[in-house]
Formats: structure tokens, C-alpha cells, sequence
């Protein structure tokens, strides 16, 4: 009497046990990004985990309360770049937190104008719809090529920042100056069509670039044989 011919290494009792299912994707290891906790980016998580609670205090009407954690918060934003840079603590991740933190904030200043300055923005609905317009657009569209969030840090933001930031500071602790808001929305929207422009030229995303001016310079040094 004869027996099938049994399979080399792979014992009768274990046959389904000990295979390897075909055609089964290889499954890499979730990486796990770990976040220096130094001065700067305790703020930055500051920033970003007191986002909801700030907006609360838009919903319930409580306008002393916004006003005050958004001038805080807006301190701590030009406090932690300072920082970073004195004392050479700039990351990648870090810079990436700063940046996800800098839109929460403006998110924040937004729902306080819709809420408490409305009547003030109202005449000038245009200009402001394209101050937004530019201000998603450069947020959404290094999500959308590269898969992540751009931390450019280019020096017009830099500066742009300052402008805003001290517009939203004027705006809610003294009142609605037309000059100044026309000078926030030109600086403002130069500066994201330049983030735009920088993530239409770039291949890879890339942090702390500087500006338009150094990204096209690099880009044609890597062209050249």
C-alpha cells in the first residue's frame, strides 16, 4: 500500500498551521514620531490643545475671555519661534507643530471676527473672502501633493505672522483700523501665494525654507548635470 508523498518540513497534523498565506501584503511597522519636549514645542502644544476650549468662549459669547486667550496665545506663538531660533531648537517636528499651531490660531481669530466684529468686516466681504480664499489654499495644498502639512517658515510668513498678529491684538483690544486691515490682507496674501508657489515648484516637502528665492535657486542647482 502506498502513501501520498508527503511535502518536505511540513508535518501532516500542521499542514495549514505552518504555511505562509499567499499573496498576503507585507505589513511595515507603524512608525511612532516622538516630540522633543523643550520650551518651544510645549508652547506650540499649548497652542494646539487649547484650540477647542478658546472656542468655546466663541460660542458661549464670552468675548473678555477669547479676546484674552487669543492674545496670549498669540504671544506665545512669536515667544516660541524666538526661542527655537536663540537657543537652536529648531526641529522638523517642531516646526511642523508651530505651523499646525499658527492655523489653529488664525481659525480662532476668524470665529472671534465672525462672532464680535462682524458688523466691522461686513463692507469690506470681498477683500476678506480672498484674504481667506489664499489663506486655505496655501494650508490644503501641500496636503493634498505631498500627504502632509508644510512647515515653510519662509520669511514673509515670518513677518506676515507679525502683521496679523498684531492686527488681531489692535483689533480686539481697540477697534477695527480700515488702513491697517487693508496692509494686514496685501501682506497676508502675498505671503500665501508665495507658500503656493513654493509647493507647486518643490518635488519633496521641505521645512524652514526661507523663501520663493532659495527654493528656485536650489531647484535649479539640482537640475544642472
Amino acid at each position: 500500500m502506498t502513501y501520498p508523498e508527503k511535502s518536505p518540513g511540513i508535518s501532516p497534523g500542521c499542514r495549514f498551521r505552518d504555511t505562509v498565506p499567499i499573496n498576503q501584503p507585507h505589513r511595515k511597522p507603524m512608525k511612532i514620531t516622538s516630540v522633543p519636549l523643550n520650551f518651544p514645542n510645549i508652547l506650540s502644544l499649548y497652542r494646539l490643545f487649547s484650540f477647542p476650549f478658546v472656542m468655546i468662549f466663541v460660542f458661549i459669547k464670552r468675548e473678555d475671555l477669547f479676546v484674552f486667550f487669543i492674545c496670549f496665545n498669540l504671544f506665545t506663538d512669536f515667544l516660541d519661534g524666538w526661542i527655537a531660533r536663540k537657543f537652536n531648537l529648531t526641529t522638523e517636528i517642531g516646526s511642523v507643530l508651530d505651523s499646525l499651531a499658527d492655523s489653529g490660531t488664525y481659525l480662532l481669530a476668524l470665529a472671534g471676527i465672525l462672532a464680535f466684529k462682524w458688523n466691522s468686516f461686513q463692507p469690506y466681504i470681498v477683500s476678506f473672502a480672498i484674504f481667506i480664499g489664499f489663506f486655505i489654499l496655501s494650508d490644503l495644498l501641500p496636503v493634498i501633493k505631498f500627504g502632509k502639512y508644510a512647515s515653510y517658515h519662509t520669511y514673509s510668513a515670518k513677518i506676515g505672522g507679525y502683521i496679523k498678529g498684531i492686527f488681531f491684538i489692535v483689533l480686539f483690544l481697540i477697534d477695527f483700523n480700515l488702513w491697517f486691515y487693508y496692509f494686514m490682507v496685501v501682506t497676508g496674501i502675498l505671503s500665501f501665494s508665495e507658500n503656493i508657489l513654493i509647493t507647486l515648484i518643490l518635488r519633496e516637502p521641505e521645512a524652514n525654507v526661507r523663501g520663493l528665492y532659495w527654493v528656485w535657486e536650489k531647484t535649479k542647482k539640482e537640475k544642472l548635470p
